[in-house]
């Protein structure tokens, strides 16, 4: 887990606490016997990097990589909306790992089109650009990493509405034809604890499944309400992106994906249906667009249901985990932030007593493990193509929000061929350009109101 280095403007998800890490993880291990050593190899056996999007997540990312036993690679690019982003990490990442950061001022671009300048310093076919930016954005700079023959990781989410899930999609198979590593940031997929479980489900230890919970109940801060004078509507939102649906698909989204992504893995299928509730507690006042109560039930072809069910008020019992029940067995799949402890129960009664199977403690990070996967298909040259599989992951993420912002079911097909934008001028924008959503006179941003709202 690893937090946002420039986190002070806007409440954001802490997946990469990369400062907390990096202090731990990366010096105890790899960082100490395996990525340093290798830096001084030659330079054509040094897979480069290219961050886009200087925050946390994108900064542990960089860490993941370097510190990945399948290295060398080294930093040569950064690009982000923001140069004090690009300060702040560079300063991290270079004190971190002395001798893998090489980012002069030359090639440290600032901008809406900075991201192409940072992609166009890698070498086609060897490197990789890291998408981390705003998940508005993601396809833009994806597409561009294909076009130019660059392997590429892009962090979670992928797409805030259906045209960019099928842009996704688009620039997954395009890759294809090129040979190019595409990964995604659905980091649970690659926990090994997870794998384990997932292959006694198939084998049918716990018979055919029937029910999948999956709980993220946190609290959350609201939108700043104290604005400085100095950034514009655009570059004010673009700050708070967590609580716009144009730029990050709404807390929901955002932050479930994961969640939603454990469920299709695990019934092995996509829902053909979604509905489900939303709202805001009495006392809310923030802002901008989030809600602050979520629950979503998805239907599979053979009847299975999934429930997720959400909410970020503060002061309120907490649950953060996964379940899965078939005929015969439950299982749990994991606990807060995603931690691994899988346990499969003798029967439905999920008590300590009453354990069958218990994982170990993972000796590496999911993290980790899905940038050793990366940086091991490079350099053996072995298929891995994640986007597919992601952007539908990502599809059903938006189906449940559709549904709760509509109040109505929405089915999968609905969804997927779905033309909705939130921002339909998304590879123009500028810092001139006009914000797609505003205020009203009172500072209030618009939020769903079930039964009236439209985004499909």
């Amino acid at each position: 887990m690893r937090r946002e280095i420039d986190s002070k403007l806007a409440p954001r998800p802490s997946r990469r606490r990369f400062l907390q890490w990096s202090g731990r993880a990366a010096a105890a291990s790899a960082l100490a016997g395996v990525a340093i050593p290798r830096v001084h190899a030659a330079e054509d056996n040094t897979i480069r990097l290219a961050l886009i999007g200087c925050g946390g997540r994108g900064s542990g990312a960089v860490a993941n990589a370097l510190s990945s036993p399948h290295g060398p690679c080294k930093l040569v690019a950064m690009a982000d909306l923001f140069p004090k982003r690009i300060a702040g990490a560079y300063q991290a990442l270079s004190a971190k790992y002395p001798g893998m950061v090489d980012v002069p001022l030359d090639r440290r671009f600032v901008g809406f089109d900075a991201f192409k300048k940072a992609i166009d310093v890698l070498r086609p076919g060897i490197d990789v650009v890291l998408a981390c930016t705003y998940p508005a954005f993601r396809v833009c700079h994806l597409e561009y990493a294909v076009r130019k023959g660059v392997h590429c990781f892009m962090e979670k989410s992928f797409a805030t509405d259906p045209c960019g899930v099928r842009r996704i999609i688009a620039a997954g198979q395009e890759a294809q034809k090129k040979n190019l590593k595409i990964a995604a940031g659905l980091m649970c997929r690659h926990s090994v604890n997870r794998q384990e479980l997932i292959k006694r489900i198939r084998e049918g230890q716990l018979g055919p499944l029937q029910l999948i919970r999956t709980y993220r109940i946190e609290a959350a801060g609201p939108m700043p309400r104290k604005r400085p004078a100095d950034p514009t509507e655009l570059l004010w939102q673009i700050r708070n992106w967590f609580c716009f649906y144009w730029l990050s698909g709404g807390r929901w989204a955002e932050t479930s994906i994961h969640q939603i992504d454990e469920i299709c893995w695990f019934k092995d299928a996509y829902p053909v249906t979604a509905h489900g509730i939303c709202g805001r507690a009495a006392n809310n006042q923030d802002l901008g667009q989030g809600l602050d109560s979520f629950s979503v039930e998805y239907t599979f072809a053979d009847g299975t249901k999934a429930y997720h069910i959400v909410s970020y008020i503060p002061n309120c019992y907490p649950e953060f985990a996964t379940y899965v029940a078939g005929t015969k067995k439950s299982a749990q799949v994991s606990k807060a932030i995603h931690v691994a402890n899988t346990r499969v129960y003798k029967d439905h009664r999920m008590q300590n007593d009453n354990i069958e199977w218990q994982s170990p403690k993972e000796t590496s990070s999911c993290w980790q493990i899905e940038w050793d996967v990366l940086l091991n298909a490079i350099r053996k040259d072995i298929p891995l193509n994640e986007a597919d599989r992601s952007a539908r992951s990502n599809l059903v993420d938006i189906m449940g929000r559709s549904a709760m912002h509509m109040g109505r079911v929405v089915t999968w097909d609905e969804a997927f061929k779905s033309d909705f934008r939130w921002c339909p001028d998304i590879d123009a924008i500028t810092y001139d350009s006009p914000p797609p959503v505003k205020a009203d006179a009172a500072g209030w941003y618009p939020v769903p109101i079930p039964g009236q709202w439209v985004e499909l």
